[in-house]
């Protein structure tokens, strides 16, 4: 994987690549740099014809700048507008989306566009892995979690009422556009939940870079661009070593689960309402890193300094108020569990984590021994290498 800077940093700013042989794609990230998406798109994916799926606010903000550009590079477009929200993941949204992609007379050269959030990539680039066995997609985040996570890596899916991202794909995108001017209109709350997958990024990684998010946090959070485009560089940079790596998830790539089985299990028993992906991922972090120290897998004050980092971001880091058997039977459906185990993340310290196949009950031990060994407390229900 390549990185570098461009000059100037006022459209595209920087180029990644994910480099896996003949699905290898470019991650171009810039600022401002909608103009030019059509012509890179050209350069990507076959045929001249594109559908475009995009969530109804974000659509609005930015349809007609895309499909402008689109259509300058030669592309017929067609606009599909789906819910926003967890919620909306799943196969009666697949179905409503292929029908309609039928009804337009997409073709195997047709390629997907994907314009939004984690949702909105997940659901469109599932939709591209089935749609006449599998057509060509681009992926266009417009949230903070979905530039630094959920659109490299090529895991799509959709969440079936027993467990979340239970039907889904490995399905690489031909291209990731990454325009950080988009999270100029990103609610405070949801920049916080983005910065949740970066903050994962380093825990798992890169200790240096985790000292530097220490050392920024609230810049970026404030979308001051010396910070933010370094540090969504280097969380992209990171997804896409582990997907060089392992690409289907055989071992390395299950450190990017950190903070995910207990998280999932919080989205899964609120509904996927009243919590954002990141806030759960947050909430998982901070059980994880304590289950870490418990297990005797990370020195102590590993969790006091990442969940102080996860609490001056504004993250939840106490789990809901559910009772033990509910989140012991939210684990057991985890799509990483094997046989009656479940490989769990933990920290060995900043910058280095491990999976353990541990039982639910290992995991999410009664409360009394969570406590006595250093386990998470939880809240009201609001709130390897």
């Amino acid at each position: 994987m390549k990185s570098h800077q461009r000059k100037p940093p006022g459209r595209r700013a920087a180029q990644l690549r994910v480099a896996l042989g003949e699905r290898a794609y470019p991650i171009e990230i810039g600022m401002g740099c909608w103009a030019g998406l059509g012509e890179a798109v050209a350069r990507c994916v076959p045929g001249r014809r594109a559908a475009l799926v995009t969530a109804h606010r974000v659509g609005r903000l930015y349809g007609s700048a895309v499909v402008h550009s689109l259509r300058a590079a030669g592309f017929r477009v067609d606009v599909f507008s789906v819910s926003d929200g967890d919620i909306a993941k799943n196969l009666g949204q697949v179905e409503r989306l292929c029908r309609a992609l039928v009804a337009a007379g997409s073709d195997r050269e047709t390629s997907i566009v994907a314009l939004g959030g984690g949702v909105v990539g997940d659901l469109a680039g599932f939709v591209a892995a089935t749609y006449l066995r599998g057509v060509s997609f681009v992926q266009v985040p417009t949230t903070l979690l979905a530039m630094v996570d959920a659109s490299v890596g090529g895991k799509v899916g959709v969440n079936l009422p027993e467990g979340k991202n239970l039907l889904g794909a490995f399905h690489q995108p031909r291209l990731v556009w990454i325009d950080l001017a988009t999270l100029s209109s990103l609610p405070l709350r949801q920049r916080r939940a983005g910065f949740a997958e970066i903050a994962k990024a380093a825990a798992i990684w890169d200790a240096a870079f985790f000292q530097r998010l220490e050392s920024d946090v609230e810049g970026l959070l404030a979308l001051d661009p010396a910070v933010l485009l370094p540090a969504v560089r280097r969380a992209c940079e990171i997804k896409a070593e582990v997907v060089r790596r392992d690409e289907r998830e055989a071992g390395l790539r299950m450190l990017l689960n950190f903070g995910h089985t207990l998280g999932h299990a919080v989205e899964k028993l609120m509904r996927y309402r009243k919590v954002l992906h990141g806030e759960a991922v947050a909430m998982g972090m901070a059980y994880a890193v304590h289950r870490s120290e418990a297990l005797g897998c990370a020195p102590l004050g590993t969790a006091e300094r990442l969940i102080a980092l996860l609490q001056r971001a504004g993250l939840p880091s106490t789990l809901p108020d559910f009772p033990r058997q509910a989140y012991l039977a939210a684990i057991r459906a985890d799509k990483k569990r094997r046989a009656s185990h479940v490989h769990f993340v933990v920290l060995r310290r900043i910058g280095r984590a491990q999976t353990l196949p541990l039982t639910p009950a290992q995991i999410f031990p009664p409360l009394g021994r969570r406590k006595s060994a250093g386990g998470v407390r939880r809240s009201g229900r609001g709130a390897h290498r």
